[in-house]
């Protein structure tokens, strides 16, 4: 059975950061297409970093320069540094999988994925 726990989520000040990470079992971390999305209230889930079939890694243009996502295949975990906070980066943030194949922008389609984290909240204050 396949299981994504999350940690990370928080309340900070403008300009501070949080690391997000996703456990996941049930699956072989390597082999899957991984990404973090978000959702702020009244607005769609979007997708703010990626990790394709191919190991590379893709952001959405709001956070390219801040945030970084990496995984750790022996650990079973995935992780978003998110760095030089904006309130706008307020959201819950998911992180998400899939055994489909999937390269650059594909990783932010949200309904190709399958696996979904519960959720942690991020607030950002000014």
């Amino acid at each position: 059975q396949v299981q994504l726990a999350e940690s990370g989520g928080d309340s900070v000040q403008a300009g501070g950061s949080l690391r997000h990470s996703c456990a996941d079992s049930g699956f072989t971390h390597s082999t899957y297409c991984m990404a973090w999305f978000r959702q702020a209230p009244g607005k769609e889930r979007e997708g703010v970093a990626g990790i394709g079939s191919d190991e590379v890694p893709s952001y959405a243009d709001s956070v390219k320069g801040r945030f970084t996502i990496s995984q750790d295949n022996a650990k079973d975990t995935l992780y978003l540094q998110m760095n030089t906070l904006k309130p706008e980066d307020t959201a819950m943030y998911y992180c998400a999988a899939t055994a489909r194949w999937c390269l650059g922008s594909e990783t932010f389609v949200p309904g190709a994925y399958v696996y979904w984290g519960q959720g942690t909240q991020v607030t950002v204050s000014s």
